[in-house]
């Protein structure tokens, strides 16, 4: 990836609206549109080593904020920030993703074509050294802290306790809300979150709590029109509000089993609350 140009702390905080900047570097080499630092920006972080399962939630969050007109910013590597990306392109949201090393040593070269996509669908890449610098691994540390600086809020998803997606979250703390995912106790994947959220993060459950964070419309008001709901069915319907997702995201959210998740669905089928689209279920407004 070449042809990057360097845009200056002040260039960039223009573009920011003066919403806030925290990250006290002097400038970044960039390639892309710098339009989307306008728009809200959420970034999404979270383990290289993800499961499919966070894969699915990194792309879902990205998806339903970038819908609902947010700028996802993430760390291009593999994984949770991967995935995040994806799911803003595949609503024709931007993105942007930011580098550990130069531009012409893209790291991971395994990310080097979406890094091409995000530039080629409005968003772009950014990185804090020359092209032809190469990632060091101390750099993505630094690198973290452009994640943060670009975003109103951060959502941590699969994040172990030593993960570079903490350290974001830590850039971020005080300045703008961080937000950690929830899962299985007992799994050392999301330890890190669990560890968040016992400190102070807010727990999120879909792309709905953080538009709440960031007073941002979202599908929140439709799910507040459906009639009251108690038990399963109000479980379902609030884990929808956040858009479309699988029967397994359900289960989780609703703490359910799978079973007892569909007869509930068929129950809000019947009465117009609920669709199916392409073996996903959303509320049916948004359908």
């Amino acid at each position: 990836m070449d042809g990057a140009e360097y845009i200056t702390r002040e260039q960039i905080e223009e573009r920011r609206a003066e919403r806030g900047f925290a990250w006290t570097g002097e400038g970044l080499w960039w390639r892309g549109s710098l339009e989307p630092l306008g728009r809200p920006s959420v970034a999404i972080v979270g383990t290289r080593a993800a499961t499919g399962y966070g894969r699915r939630l990194a792309t879902a969050f990205a998806r339903d904020l970038g819908s609902a007109g947010c700028c996802i910013v993430s760390g291009l590597a593999l994984g949770i920030d991967a995935a995040a990306h994806e799911g803003a392109l595949a609503v024709a949201a931007p993105t942007i993703g930011v580098l550990g090393g130069g531009h012409a040593a893209f790291f991971p070269p395994r990310n080097g074509a979406l890094g091409e996509r995000i530039v080629a669908a409005g968003g772009a890449v950014a990185s804090l050294w020359p092209p032809a610098h190469p990632a060091f691994p101390h750099q993505f540390l630094e690198r973290n802290a452009v994640v943060a600086a670009l975003a109103d809020a951060v959502v941590v998803i699969e994040a172990p306790l030593r993960s570079g997606a903490l350290n974001t979250a830590n850039w971020a703390a005080e300045r703008i809300p961080v937000l950690a995912v929830p899962g299985d106790v007992d799994r050392r994947h999301v330890a890190g979150c669990h560890a968040l959220i016992r400190d102070g993060a807010i727990l999120a459950r879909s792309a709905a709590d953080v538009l709440e964070v960031l007073s941002l419309p979202g599908q929140t008001a439709y799910a507040d029109s459906v009639p009251e709901r108690e038990g399963l069915e109000g479980a379902i319907v609030r884990a929808l509000a956040g858009g479309e997702t699988s029967i397994d995201a359900l289960a989780s959210a609703a703490q359910a089993r799978t079973p007892d998740v569909l007869a509930a669905l068929a129950v809000l089928e019947l009465e117009g609350i609920v669709c199916v689209r392409n073996g996903r279920y959303a509320l049916a407004r948004f359908a």
